[in-house]
């Protein structure tokens, strides 16, 4: 074996007493744990990723290569694509096309006769579904008249509509088609100015285009709809809430989320208590708040809280993954957090609002059992795993009531955050197609005021070019009640 270079060599530690040798031993086995918990904290956290921890999917690297069992979500049975017995959604033929093209044969393909005005005896039709090229804008005159009257002399002038406001300007559709661009798809101002011109034969510049935002975000604050939404907010027996850092100014700033199923509400701020508050929401709220663990949130006494499941189950992974020292603790807890979620949902779906006394102590026992079981496993042992896995099995006892809020009300679909999740992620989509980052932090105000609009009416089945079509044209879309009828 070869020397190593600053190390004793086999001749001088052969010389060495043996009570140095078995100093220098203790020392050496001392260095070499040390050593194995860094190297395994390093594997760790170079491993770590969105899949098994509370990090979001935005910090992954786009380089590192995902394995086909990264996602949480389990596997459906279903095949892909349309499945038996759904509605297809194959062009079908119009009724009355704009155009009737006939091609009859020349002549018959048996003895060569003309057939110009032989009877038709079948025929078989198809269809071709273009667009044709933008037409030029429509440019309509609004002229302000002012007349003198006949008897006392003076003068009045006429009222435009509220939309004219400049001798020159785009009308309601060119802005909802800008922002429909720029706020409800994301494109890029510079691309984004481009596409006007070429799909409706109306030229902007990029400045213009940059300004959309804005008014949208002054039309919307002006019609009253975030207050509506606010107050709709506070009365939901359960809201969802997050938090997302977003680039603006040089800086950085967060966008906070509250949230149900069919509306959203999002500001923006920095991270404290006081800038969650600002939304105007959740101070005071009595309803059920699920969140993930940030402790932010910890000063809104007034709600029960609930610890989104989701969260738990990718650090449950993690630990799995790293070994079977903290393997099947963690194995246990999410199983079981997985059957009480099924168990809530037959529940639900049974409208019961409670689950059975036996059902809810058979969890609560086997939860405690197991959280118990790996904070033992993990006490005597070192290393970064370990102390995951002490931090992770603590938080589990400590917050049992938050963690198990969706078993103990099953009635409402709480198991994860993961609304939240879903409806916050434009802001990243937003930031990647501006470069990385808002350039004032007014505009990121504007985005989130804006957002907060669109969200609300996709999730109520309106499509963004007609809900900034009615913002545009003096109708604002606001959501008559918490939710659909029906």
């Amino acid at each position: 074996m070869p020397d190593v270079p600053g190390s004793p060599s086999a001749e001088e530690l052969s010389a060495l007493p043996r009570a140095e040798l078995a100093v220098r031993l203790a020392e050496a086995y001392l260095l070499i744990g040390r050593l194995q918990e860094r190297v395994e904290e390093l594997e760790r956290r170079a491993g770590r990723d969105s899949s098994v921890s509370s990090r979001p999917p935005s910090s992954d690297s786009p380089y590192k290569k995902k394995p086909r069992d990264r996602s949480l979500r389990e596997r459906g049975k279903r095949r892909p694509g349309r499945q038996p017995g759904g509605p297809g959604t194959t062009l079908m033929l119009a009724d009355d096309p704009d155009e009737r093209l006939e091609f009859p044969p020349a002549c018959c393909r048996g003895c060569g006769a003309a057939l110009a005005g032989a009877p038709v005896v079948l025929e078989r039709r198809h269809q071709v579904t273009d667009i044709v090229p933008a037409p030029p804008p429509v440019v309509t005159e609004y002229v302000a008249q002012a007349r003198a009257c006949p008897c006392c002399g003076t003068v009045s002038a006429g009222v435009l509509p509220p939309h004219v406001r400049a001798r020159a300007s785009y009308g309601p559709e060119v802005h909802a088609q800008a922002a429909n661009l720029a706020c409800g798809h994301h494109v890029p101002v510079a691309r984004a100015a481009v596409l006007p011109g070429q799909l409706g034969g109306v030229a902007v510049s990029a400045g213009w285009m940059a300004g959309v935002r804005g008014k949208a975000a002054a039309l919307i604050g002006a019609s009253g709809s975030p207050g509506r939404v606010r107050d709709l907010l506070r009365d939901a027996p359960a809201l969802f809430a997050d938090e997302t850092p977003a680039r603006a100014a040089g800086g950085l700033r967060y966008v906070h989320l509250a949230c149900t199923a069919y509306l959203t509400l999002m500001h923006t701020g920095d991270r404290s208590g006081e800038a969650i508050d600002a939304g105007g929401v959740l101070p005071g709220y009595a309803g059920i708040l699920v969140r993930d663990g940030y402790h932010g949130y910890a000063h809104l006494t007034d709600a029960a809280h609930a610890w989104c499941a989701a969260h738990l189950l990718r650090d449950l992974k993690g630990l799995h993954d790293a070994g079977p020292d903290t393997g099947q603790w963690a194995a246990k807890i999410a199983c079981l957090l997985l059957w009480a979620r099924d168990a809530a949902a037959a529940a639900r779906a049974a409208g019961q609002a409670a689950l059975g006394p036996a059902v809810l102590d058979q969890l609560v026992t086997r939860y405690r059992q197991a959280a118990a079981e790996g904070l033992r496993g993990s006490r005597f042992r070192h290393g970064a795993t370990a102390r995951d896995a002490g931090r992770l099995a603590r938080r589990l006892l400590r917050y049992e009531d938050m963690i198990l809020r969706f078993a103990t009300r099953p009635d409402l679909d709480i198991f994860t955050n993961n609304e939240a999740g879903r409806t916050i992620r434009p802001v990243k989509v937003q930031q990647r197609s501006s470069g990385g980052c808002w350039r004032t932090i007014d505009g990121l105000a504007d985005f989130a005021v804006v957002q907060s609009y669109l969200s609300t009416a996709a999730k109520w089945g309106i499509s963004k070019l007609d809900a900034l079509r009615a913002l545009f044209h003096g109708h604002p879309w606001i959501p008559p009640g918490p939710e659909p009828a029906g």
